[in-house]
């Protein structure tokens, strides 16, 4: 039996660059960063904290009316973009075969340091009674089902900074195969506490703020530094093609391959041999040549060794060449962790449905020992080329890359 086409007819998102998707396609094609200070946070060992925060977000305006004790900040980030998806798609009753799946790397990391902050600070202080189901990994992925009445297949994927492209790859297949029509697929993530920032500075990979906080994270630039932590959530809607054309909904664009390894190697440092590898399934997958690739939204974390490797990786798959645009959008939104994959996938879409690429903001001459590619930067790019991926590279040696298609006028 042939596989089934798989289409995104909606997305959204909630990050440092806004809360409406409009505000997110605006920031990133011009390379406009949403770093920041975080004056109000205190960071041990970091005096000066930044972080890509979600600004004047406010969830009684975008949870009108519900209960917003049980619901996580990284649930209600999901709640905001996944509205945002659902709307664009223009779908209204859903039946039993839509389901969700949700990635996120820290879950309710935030929740949890609030916990034990009062436990451990203030005699006598106990959690409160919604701390566990708020607090748990899959709790925005149980919210937003129950929201949205998704009784179809329900999964969390923890995968530290892939989390979100699993998630979005794994809703991808399930559709492909049959086993249901239609799926949420994104990530949330809200991991801007003390506890992670300190940890991520002990770790020495943290982008030092200097005079200008937006200009801290220079993916693939000579002079490149470290990340920049960030927040929020992205949501696709993925539908069989058919299904989508029977009630006219707008499609964005395919996807069309996916594909997931693991380095089994350091737990931190990207493994050549594992990236490559990861790089040829997605094609596979895709059932598409190397030189049908021509816009690449990368995993560019902004440090040495990351850029490195993807960059030698990219060249050596799909050809050291100018004209493989090139991209990091983790520059303007941040380095959100488990919903990073989704927001770069949402670009991705994006810059596939507009026919330019997004710049790498901060990115003024790229690191002359980095391959020959046509990293983007400066002005948005014009694309010839019908086929893109997004990548991810998690802490563990998870590998993810999705691979996405433009649809002509005619949903070819």
């Amino acid at each position: 039996m042939p596989f089934r086409r798989v289409v995104v007819t909606g997305v959204g998102q909630v990050s440092s660059l806004g809360v409406s998707l409009g505000d997110f396609r605006t920031a990133l094609w011009r390379g406009s960063p949403g770093v920041r200070r975080l004056s109000k946070l205190d960071v041990p060992g970091v005096p000066e904290p930044i972080g890509a925060d979600v600004p004047d977000f406010n969830p009684s305006e975008m949870l009108p009316g519900k209960n917003l004790a049980t619901v996580s900040r990284g649930g209600q980030f999901g709640y905001a973009a996944a509205a945002q998806a659902f709307r664009m798609s223009g779908l209204g009753t859903l039946d039993n075969r839509a389901g969700i799946y949700v990635g996120t790397g820290f879950g309710g990391i935030f929740e949890t340091e609030e916990t034990y902050r009062a436990c451990f600070s203030r005699e006598g202080s106990r959690p409160r009674p919604t701390t566990i189901p708020t607090a748990m990994a899959n709790a925005p992925a149980g919210f937003l089902a129950s929201e949205f009445r998704l009784r179809g297949p329900n999964l969390t994927f923890t995968v530290a900074c892939a989390s979100s492209s699993h998630a979005i790859g794994e809703a991808f297949r399930v559709v492909r195969q049959g086993e249901t029509d239609l799926m949420f697929a994104g990530g949330v993530e809200a991991p801007l506490t003390p506890i992670v920032l300190s940890a991520w500075a002990a770790m020495r990979v943290l982008a030092p703020a200097g005079t200008d906080p937006a200009a801290s994270c220079r993916p693939f630039s000579a002079d490149r530094k470290g990340i920049v932590v960030g927040e929020g959530s992205g949501f696709l809607i993925l539908e069989e093609l058919r299904s989508a054309e029977r009630r006219g909904a707008s499609v964005l664009a395919e996807i069309v391959g996916y594909g997931r390894n693991a380095d089994a190697g350091h737990p931190t440092h990207p493994d050549p041999d594992g990236v490559r590898t990861c790089l040829r399934l997605a094609l596979e997958d895709a059932g598409i040549p190397p030189s049908s690739v021509g816009y690449v939204n990368a995993h560019g974390t902004g440090t040495p060794v990351n850029d490195l490797v993807e960059a030698e990786a990219l060249a050596d798959v799909l050809g050291e060449r100018p004209t493989l645009l090139v991209s990091s959008t983790k520059a303007a939104h941040g380095h959100a962790m488990g919903a990073s994959g989704a927001f770069e996938a949402i670009a991705t879409v994006l810059a596939l449905r507009e026919g330019t690429a997004p710049p790498t903001a901060n990115l003024a001459e790229p690191d002359p020992a980095l391959p020959h590619l046509g990293y983007v930067r400066g002005e948005p790019a014009a694309m010839r080329t019908t086929c893109a991926l997004s990548n991810s590279f998690a802490f563990g040696g998870n590998n993810a890359v999705l691979v996405f298609r433009a649809m002509d006028p005619l949903g070819r």
